[in-house]
C-alpha cells in the first residue's frame, strides 16, 4: 500500500512549533482531518482542512489553501499562492489570494475577496477525494514515481519541516488539546493547553503551558517542561534527563531519570524506579547538529594548521632575495 497507514491517525506536532498569541505557528505544513476545531489562527506554509473544520482566528499560509465544504474561519484568509475553497465555506472576514482562486456555490465571505490570478466558480472536489482520484490516475498510467512523489509531498517527507498533522473530530483550543488517539510532540515547541491524546510522546526540550492525560504510556523527553500534571489511566510514565513536571505524576509504573525534577507527588499505582538512559528511541536533531558543527570546524581547524606549516616551510625554503641585494650593494 502507498500510504502504510493512514496519516491522520494521531496528533502530531512537528519541531518548532509554537503558540504566539493564539496563533499556531509552523514553518511547515497544517494538514486537519474532518468535524475538527481550531480555535487559533492557523500560520503555515500550506494549509489543508477536510469537511466541517472550525477555525477560531484567521488562516495564513504561505502556499496554498484548500478548505472543504461547510468549513467555517473566524477572520481573515490570506493565501501566497492558490486557494481551492468548497461549497458552503464561510469565512468571517476577507480572503486574499496571491494566485488563483477556484471557488464554490454558496461561499460566503463577509468582507470580499481579491485575487491576482484566475477566479473560477464551481464546486472543487473535496480534498481527500481529488487525491485518491489523483493518485488513482498516476497509478493507472503507470507513474509511480510522481505518485510517491505526490504523497510524499503530502506528507511532508520530501521538504525541509514535517507538517502539523490534526486528527478527525479534535479539539485544539488555548485551554485543551483533545484527540482520540496518539499524540506525537517534536522538540523545542512552545504549547498552550491541556493535553488529552490516547498516548503521548513529549519530545526534548519543549515547554508545555498545561497537563498531560492519557489512557496509555506518556513518555517526556530530556529538557522538557510540564507545568502541570502528568497523568495516565492505564499505562506508565517515562521522565527524561533534565525534565520538570511542576505537578504530579500519577501512573501505573513511574519511570524518572534520576536528574529530573517534580515538584508534586508520584502516584505508582505498582512501582517508581530512577534510571539514568535516554527515553526516546528518535535522534536528537540538535545534538546532531552541534556534533556535525563541530566536526567541521575541527576539519576546518585542521587544514589550517597543515596549510599554515606548509607556508612556514615554504618560508624556510626560499633564499632571502633581499640580503643577496644588499651584500651585493655593500661590496
Amino acid at each position: 500500500m502507498l500510504f502504510g497507514s493512514d496519516p491522520l491517525s494521531e496528533l502530531s506536532i512537528p519541531d518548532g512549533t509554537t503558540v504566539e498569541e493564539h496563533d499556531l505557528v509552523t514553518d511547515g505544513d497544517v494538514i486537519i482531518g474532518g468535524q475538527s476545531t481550531v480555535e487559533f489562527g492557523v500560520r503555515g506554509r500550506s494549509v489543508i482542512a477536510d469537511e466541517r473544520v472550525r477555525f477560531g482566528g484567521h488562516i495564513e499560509a504561505e502556499g496554498d489553501c484548500r478548505l472543504d465544504m461547510w468549513c467555517d474561519v473566524a477572520d481573515n484568509v490570506l493565501v501566497g499562492e492558490d486557494a481551492y475553497i468548497g461549497e458552503r465555506v464561510h469565512i468571517g472576514g476577507e480572503l486574499r489570494v496571491a494566485g488563483d482562486v477556484d471557488i464554490g456555490d454558496d461561499v460566503d465571505i463577509e468582507d470580499g475577496f481579491e485575487a491576482n490570478g484566475w477566479i473560477v466558480i464551481r464546486n472543487p472536489m473535496p480534498t481527500i477525494v481529488f487525491l485518491f482520484v489523483y493518485l488513482s490516475q498516476l497509478l493507472r498510467i503507470g507513474e509511480d514515481e510522481a505518485a510517491r512523489d505526490l504523497v510524499d509531498e503530502m506528507l511532508g517527507e520530501d521538504r525541509d519541516h514535517d507538517p502539523i498533522l490534526v486528527p478527525r473530530g479534535a479539539s485544539v483550543s488555548d485551554d485543551a488539546w483533545r484527540v482520540s488517539t496518539p499524540a506525537t510532540i517534536g522538540d523545542d515547541c512552545r504549547l498552550h493547553g491541556n493535553i488529552r491524546a490516547e498516548s503521548l510522546e513529549v519530545g526534548r526540550d519543549n515547554v508545555v503551558f498545561g497537563s498531560l492525560r492519557a489512557r496509555e504510556d506518556v513518555v517526556v523527553g530530556k529538557g522538557t517542561e510540564i507545568k502541570g500534571d502528568v497523568t495516565t489511566r492505564n499505562g506508565d510514565v517515562r521522565v527524561g534527563p533534565g525534565a520538570k513536571v511542576w505537578g504530579d505524576i500519577s501512573a501505573n509504573t513511574v519511570e524518572l531519570h534520576e536528574n529530573a525534577t517534580v515538584d508534586g507527588k508520584i502516584r505508582a499505582r505498582e512501582e517508581m524506579r530512577m534510571h539514568t538512559d535516554e527515553v526516546l528511541d528518535r535522534p536528537d536533531e540538535s545534538a546532531v547538529a552541534m556534533a556535525e558543527m563541530a566536526e567541521e570546524l575541527e576539519s576546518g581547524t585542521n587544514s589550517t594548521d597543515e596549510g599554515g606549516d606548509d607556508a612556514a616551510s615554504e618560508d624556510r625554503d626560499e633564499p632571502v632575495d633581499e640580503g643577496s641585494d644588499t651584500a651585493e650593494a655593500s661590496d
